[in-house]
C-alpha cells in the first residue's frame, strides 16, 4: 500500500518587522515603500515556494491580515494569531506578535496561561507576563494526529532599563557613562530573568498539557539566546535528581523536549563529507579525524559574533531513539544565504535571522 505524506516540514521564520505600509513600526518614519514592501513579500514567497514547509511558526509579525493572505495564496488554508501588536498615534506599531500557519487543519488554538502562584513562588511579580504572547495551535498532522505546537519568541536581551540620556544632572562624559553601564548590567539581567521565567513557566505548562492530553508537542521560536546557556538549558532536562531509576527512565521522556538538531545529528553520527558539505549543512573533522560531522550553522549575527537563536524542540514521538516514535528528523536547514552571502537587489529587505526548517520523515 502506497503511504502519503511520509515526510513533514517544520520551520521556525522571523520575518524581521513586517508591517504593510503607510504603518511604521517604532518610529514614526520607518515605514516602507511600496516597492520596498513588495520586494520584502517576494523574498517570503521565494523561500516558501523553494522549501515548501508544512508548518512555520513566525515572529515579529505586526501586520496580521497581511501575512494571513500571502499564506493563502501560498497554500497554507490554516493561520493563527492569539494577540494584536500595540498601535500609538493610529499609525506606529509596536510590540510584534506570533503567528503560525499550516498546510494541515488547526483543530484549537490558544494563548497559554503561566501559573501564578508558580510564578509567586519563583519570586515574579503578581503583574508577571510574557513579554510576547506564547501560542498554542493544535494540528491534525498526518500519522501522528493531533500534535501541539507552540510558537515562542522570548525576550531579548536588549536591557530592561534605560536611563534619560536628556538628564541635565548628567554634566560629564564619564558620569553619563557611569549611568549607561549600571543600567546595562541591571537591565540585562532583568532580560535574563524575564526570558528564563517565560521558558520554565511555559515548560511547566506544556508538561501539565502532555499529562492532561498526551499529544505530541513542537516547540518552535525565536529564543533570543543560546539553548546550552544555564537560562534556557531547562528546556532540554532529561534526567532528573532524587527520583527512582526505574520511574525515571519509563517516564520521563515522555515529558521532556529534545533540540531538532541534536535528533538530526544523531542519525548521522557517520556522515560522508558530500553529505555534510552542502547549503543545508556545514562540516567539520572531528577529533579523531575520522571524517567531516555536522556543524550548527549560526541564525543570528551582531557584529563580529554569531549565534544560534532559533529553535525547534520535539517530543519523544519525533525521537528515532524512542521506541514508540513516529517520524524521525532526517533533515535540518539553515537558510542564511542573506546573512552571509547578501546580494542587495535580493537580499537587502529580507530578515535578520536564519530561517530553520527540519524533516521530519516517518519511521519505517
Amino acid at each position: 500500500m502506497m503511504i502519503t505524506n511520509s515526510t513533514l516540514k517544520i520551520a521556525t521564520f522571523n520575518l524581521f518587522n513586517y508591517l504593510e505600509p503607510p504603518n511604521a513600526y517604532y518610529e514614526f518614519e520607518r515605514i516602507y515603500t511600496a516597492e520596498q514592501w513588495a520586494k520584502k513579500q517576494r523574498w517570503i514567497i521565494d523561500y516558501l515556494t523553494e522549501h515548501q514547509p508544512d508548518v512555520i511558526g513566525f515572529q515579529e509579525v505586526f501586520s496580521i491580515e497581511s501575512l494571513k493572505e500571502l499564506l493563502k495564496q501560498q497554500g497554507y488554508a490554516y493561520f493563527a494569531v492569539v494577540d494584536e501588536p500595540q498601535v500609538i498615534d493610529d499609525f506606529i506599531y509596536k510590540r510584534p506578535v506570533v503567528a503560525i500557519a499550516a498546510k494541515y487543519p488547526i483543530v484549537e488554538v490558544a494563548s497559554v496561561k503561566h501559573d501564578y502562584e508558580l510564578a509567586s513562588t519563583l519570586g515574579l511579580t503578581e503583574d508577571f507576563a510574557f513579554s510576547r504572547k506564547v501560542l498554542r495551535a493544535t494540528i491534525n498532522l498526518p500519522h501522528i494526529g493531533n500534535t501541539d505546537c507552540y510558537v515562542v519568541h522570548f525576550k531579548s536581551k536588549r536591557p530592561s532599563i534605560e536611563i534619560d540620556e536628556t538628564n541635565k544632572e548628567l554634566i560629564t562624559a564619564e558620569k553619563n557613562i557611569i549611568e549607561i553601564l549600571k543600567a546595562n548590567v541591571a537591565g540585562g539581567w532583568g532580560s535574563t530573568i524575564q526570558r528564563g521565567s517565560e521558558a520554565t513557566l511555559l515548560m511547566i505548562e506544556m508538561i501539565s498539557r502532555r499529562e492532561a492530553t498526551q499529544q505530541p508537542m513542537i516547540l518552535m521560536g525565536d529564543f533570543n539566546n543560546d539553548l546550552a546557556d544555564g537560562v534556557l538549558s531547562h528546556l532540554l532536562t532529561n534526567t532528573l535528581r532524587f527520583a527512582p531509576t526505574f520511574d525515571s527512565k519509563t517516564y520521563l521522556a515522555k515529558y521532556c523536549l529534545n533540540d531538532a538538531w541534536q535528533l538530526f545529528t544523531k542519525l548521522n553520527d557517520d556522515c560522508e563529507p558530500d553529505e555534510v558539505s552542502n547549503e543545508s549543512i556545514q562540516g567539520i573533522t572531528d577529533k579523531d579525524n575520522r571524517g567531516l560531522k555536522p556543524l550548527r550553522k549560526a541564525t543570528h549575527y551582531f557584529g563580529a559574533n554569531s549565534s544560534v537563536l532559533d529553535y525547534i524542540l520535539l517530543s519523544c514521538e519525533f525521537d528515532s531513539g524512542y521506541d514508540d516514535s513516529f517520524f524521525e528528523v532526517s533533515n535540518y536547514h539553515t537558510y542564511d544565504r542573506h546573512l552571509i552571502n547578501p546580494e542587495f537587489e535580493r537580499d537587502d529587505l529580507s530578515t535578520d535571522h536564519g530561517v530553520v526548517c527540519i524533516t521530519l520523515k516517518l519511521r519505517e
